[in-house]
């Protein structure tokens, strides 16, 4: 397998996870292009709240629930939404997913995860 080939790879994988409601989610990490995504949603205030853009990007990570995908959110009120949808489970379950990738994240996804509990940093 080539490097470029294992890192494309290891970007679309997706952990299965479920939250304390008993939920399944879909979780896996965001991209470069996800990142340049939820700056874009997010707006240039925003982009610029390290604890918003934390919380955000766990609800951007999330693909589906209970195996109903999610729809990627393209604006502030999009992410709101999904960050109501999921609530604190929902959210503590996806940084509990970060948690067990146990790797090295990039310096984008450090920057973003900020200081959030089960976050990468």
């Amino acid at each position: 397998m080539s490097p470029t080939k294992s890192i494309i790879d290891k970007a679309a994988e997706t952990k299965m996870i479920k939250d304390e409601l008993g939920r399944l989610l879909a979780v896996r990490r965001l991209t470069a292009l996800d990142t340049l995504r939820l700056f874009k949603a997010a707006g240039s205030e925003l982009s610029q709240n390290q604890a918003w853009l934390g919380i955000a990007s766990l609800a951007m990570s999330v693909t589906a629930i209970d195996d109903i995908p999610i729809p990627i959110p393209i604006n502030e009120a999009q992410i709101e939404s999904a960050v109501s949808r999921l609530g604190e489970e929902g959210l503590a379950a996806a940084a509990d997913a970060f948690d067990s990738y146990g790797g090295a994240v990039s310096s984008a996804e450090a920057e973003i995860a900020g200081n959030l509990h089960g976050t990468l940093t």
